[in-house]
């Protein structure tokens, strides 16, 4: 995707699922000239007491206008983005089959992506997870230690749609939850999906807004909740071009959990009930660290020698490298002994940021290479997953990487909870609130081109006086914002899980 900016066509990045989602989404616009929608009426009804609703597979939760006239809404438009999805199905196995040339893990479990997840027998009682990919499986953790203290009773399915979002649930969860990929949002993949793992409800993380999983749940009597949900105003522009069909989309969703108020609004504004969407906060601010991250960043500082300033460009993009790395030309000139850590964000770019920084005339060393880094390595790629914390603990300062270039941006939280000084680029509409309540505290510093990122990374490495002062201001936000997923709790418990039918 690409956009205009300053004259010039800029490449735009989006992830995997948006770029699907946008996709049939702008084809939609064609249509709306269409028909109005037919309006069809259905009643739910919920047999059985709350109690065995709750704790019984063979009864379902019952939503919270379970019993009352609910409007199903047929439009033209749910038609034809089903239509644009079936015809899309050769492209989009054409893309899986590229992607695997990068990534050899997209090769594989194609029948989850249509709906064969794992047959889960009718005694387990189902809390459904969608988690699209690393971030979102990290933001879940405090919340799935929630859903084990309220509802032990209960087993958990998460679902992802990368290789990466799958390795890290194995990673974190290894075989305490059930696992599968979502399938693409095609009635008969959601149908089998639905029947194979019959759900009581499900919370899908971030702002993954697929209207034929979202209206067959709705359908099914299966509640499911947008939790920690974002949209920016771009997202928003784009949304509003076919009013009827989000606001239908929304509407179905018993429960949104946005995560500022900004975001609470922007929701409304494109249809969501009113009373139900409610800004509890970010799940990512509850972060926890392992407590010996910095004993270990310390011991490998050690190694490389404790003297040696550390750099960390983490989670780069495409045309990032290359800015960074001129950058630390000029950081060089006055920090001879400068290493600069680069972890890409994508493991397919690894071998060819390497190249990158070998060409570049940099003595390199890669991480996968397990050896230690000697002082005349001046730039180390990073080209393994999961390690991004420890780096993290072993900088003195971090620039987050996907803001340099109109990605986005990336999470500040983890610099900032390891106490930090934190740099950003322009570009960090991703992540709005949150990067903007760090700036407002003087705890990141935003920079804009090349120059001004070698010139804020020289000032930071030279005054460690302000170093402490961005990470302490840092520190304190994160503590003051350590109560989403309790408020994310109780809200479920209330709207979905204990409110009894009328």
């Amino acid at each position: 995707m690409a956009k205009i900016e300053g004259g010039k066509i800029v490449p735009v990045k989006v992830s995997y699922s948006e770029s699907l989602t946008k996709l049939s989404y702008a084809i939609i616009l064609a249509t709306l000239s269409l028909n109005k929608p037919k309006v069809g009426i259905h009643k739910y009804r919920h047999s059985g007491n709350l109690s065995a609703g709750i704790h019984s597979p063979a009864n379902r939760f019952p939503l919270k206008h379970a019993g009352m006239t609910i409007t199903y809404i047929e439009t033209p438009l749910r038609l034809f983005y089903t239509t644009l999805f079936c015809i899309g199905i050769p492209f989009i196995i054409l893309r899986l089959i590229w992607r695997g040339f990068s990534v050899n893990a997209y090769w594989h479990r194609w029948a989850e992506r249509f709906g064969k997840g794992p047959v889960i027998s009718d005694d387990a009682a189902i809390i459904w997870i969608h988690a699209v990919s690393v971030g979102e499986v990290e933001a879940c953790r405090p919340l799935v230690k929630q859903l084990r203290t309220e509802y032990p009773d209960h087993q958990l399915l998460i679902t992802t749609m990368t290789p990466t979002g799958s390795e890290r649930v194995k990673l974190l969860f290894e075989n305490s939850v059930f696992h599968c990929y979502l399938p693409y949002d095609l009635p008969f993949a959601i149908k089998r999906f639905l029947n194979r793992t019959k759900p009581q409800f499900g919370i899908i993380m971030e702002t993954e807004i697929w209207p034929n999983l979202i209206y067959y749940c709705h359908k099914r009597n299966i509640p499911l909740v947008l939790a920690n949900a974002r949209l920016s105003e771009r997202s928003t522009k784009g949304y509003a071009h076919f009013p009827e069909f989000i606001k239908e989309t929304l509407q179905n969703l018993p429960l949104i959990a946005a995560q500022g108020q900004d975001d609470r609004k922007r929701f409304q504004q494109l249809g969501a009930n009113i009373e139900n969407v409610h800004a509890i906060g970010n799940l990512k601010y509850e972060i926890t660290l392992p407590a010996s991250l910095t004993e270990q960043a310390d011991a490998m500082r050690h190694l490389w020698d404790s003297n040696r300033p550390v750099w960390v460009a983490a989670s780069t993009h495409e045309g990032e490298e290359e800015m960074v790395i001129n950058a630390a030309r000029q950081v060089r000139a006055l920090f001879p002994n400068l290493l600069l850590i680069i972890v890409p964000r994508h493991p397919q770019r690894f071998d060819r940021v390497a190249a990158l920084a070998g060409k570049a005339g940099f003595k390199t060393l890669r991480r996968s290479d397990q050896q230690a880094c000697p002082a005349d390595v001046q730039i180390l790629v990073v080209d393994t997953m999961g390690e991004l914390p420890l780096f993290y603990a072993a900088s003195d300062v971090a620039f987050v990487g996907g803001s340099l270039v109109p990605h986005g941006g990336h999470n500040v939280l983890e610099p900032a909870a390891l106490g930090r000084a934190i740099v950003t680029g322009p570009h960090y509409f991703n992540f709005n609130e949150i990067t903007t309540d760090f700036l407002r505290a003087d705890a990141i510093i935003e920079v804009s081109d090349i120059q001004s990122l070698a010139d804020t990374t020289i000032k930071l490495l030279q005054n460690p006086q302000q170093r402490a002062q961005m990470g302490e201001a840092a520190l304190q936000l994160i503590a003051g914002s350590q109560s989403a997923s309790t408020h994310l709790i109780n809200l479920i418990k209330y709207n979905i899980t204990h409110h009894a039918p009328d």
